[in-house]
């Protein structure tokens, strides 16, 4: 990479002295030589270019890819915290967790949370990319584990709960998922260590 870098430092420069050097032979009337030096100056840059550009692109492309979608991945995060700290509010108010089938009505309704933050930016589609582990339900939220999952990424929908069986990483191209735990910390969990992923109580 410093070495392309280096390349249109020099290229630059050769070029544009070889526009000026072409500009004073001409109007020299002839006195001044180097008409071949000056194209070359100007050519051989130009014609180094177009065959160095495109490797350029080629490695800076998927490099590129990556840091979008890892920020994909950042704000992703941050909307499902977000969504644990609005389940927090209305846990708070109503000593109980919004009821999985309809708690994104309920955080929408009675914990001021936008529709937006039910959007994984990673997705493509969906009013939400996000479902509650439906074993929730069966506990309440001073009985469920810290690290038992309480949200996770899923392909769109609303108000959807399930486990592991419609779980996606579709969002992240395969690498992995946001999930928001009891304790309401959010992590990106690589998919090889989606197994271990605490859905019921032990």
């Amino acid at each position: 990479m410093l070495g392309f870098c280096t390349f249109f430092i020099t290229a630059i420069p050769a070029i544009i002295l070889g526009i000026i050097g072409l500009v004073k032979i001409g109007k020299s009337g002839g006195k001044l030589k180097g008409n071949g030096f000056a194209i070359a100056g100007i050519v051989v840059p130009t014609v180094s270019g177009l065959f160095v550009l495109p490797m350029m692109l080629g490695i800076m492309m998927p490099a590129l890819a990556r840091v979008r979608q890892i920020s994909f991945r950042m704000v992703c995060g941050t909307n499902m915290s977000a969504l644990g700290k609005a389940m927090l509010i209305y846990s708070n108010d109503y000593d109980d967790i919004p009821i999985p089938p309809k708690w994104c009505d309920l955080l929408i309704e009675h914990a001021d949370v936008s529709p937006l933050m039910f959007r994984c930016k990673g997705a493509t589609k969906g009013p939400c990319n996000y479902a509650m582990n439906k074993n929730i339900e069966k506990l309440d939220a001073e009985r469920a584990p810290p690290d038992m999952v309480l949200l996770f990424e899923t392909h769109p929908g609303w108000n959807q709960t399930g486990g592991p069986e419609i779980l996606t990483t579709d969002n992240h191209q395969g690498d992995g998922c946001n999930v928001l735990f009891v304790d309401l910390h959010v992590e990106f969990v690589k998919t090889e260590d989606l197994d271990d992923l605490k859905w019921k109580p032990d």
